[in-house]
């Protein structure tokens, strides 16, 4: 997929009002997730996004274990945003990420990350 390509389909899940909130929204939620997965993760992600996304994942800081509710917090302070919104800004960019992968890159993400995150891939059924 195109970064236009996935910046569309974030602003549209999102019903961000321009291209730049939804650009703004994506980097601070795939460097948090990026944050969240191993190395070798985080270069097979990268390798599945457009180009101008690959270093907002592969640049993101030291590999940490954290669940559900602490991405979210940190993500609302990325975006200075309350955890509801931050919860909507998730959920966007990483729906548009599981459309914009392969299936098998997907479950690879998955496995790394604790169950209460699937809902944000838009994967309710793997909750």
């Amino acid at each position: 997929m195109r970064y236009d390509e996935f910046l569309a389909k974030v602003r549209e899940h999102g019903e961000y009002a321009d291209q730049t909130e939804a650009d703004r929204a994506t980097r601070a939620v795939l460097g948090l997730l990026g944050q969240r997965l191993v190395d070798g993760e985080r270069k097979d992600l990268a390798a599945q996004l457009p180009g101008e996304l690959q270093d907002a994942v592969l640049t993101a800081g030291p590999q940490e274990a954290f669940g559900v509710e602490e991405f979210l917090r940190r993500v609302a302070g990325e975006l200075s945003a309350t955890e509801e919104t931050a919860r909507w800004d998730a959920s966007a960019v990483l729906t548009t990420l599981a459309e914009a992968v392969s299936g098998g890159e997907l479950n690879q993400i998955l496995t790394q990350l604790p169950a209460g995150y699937a809902p944000l891939f838009g994967k309710a059924d793997l909750a």
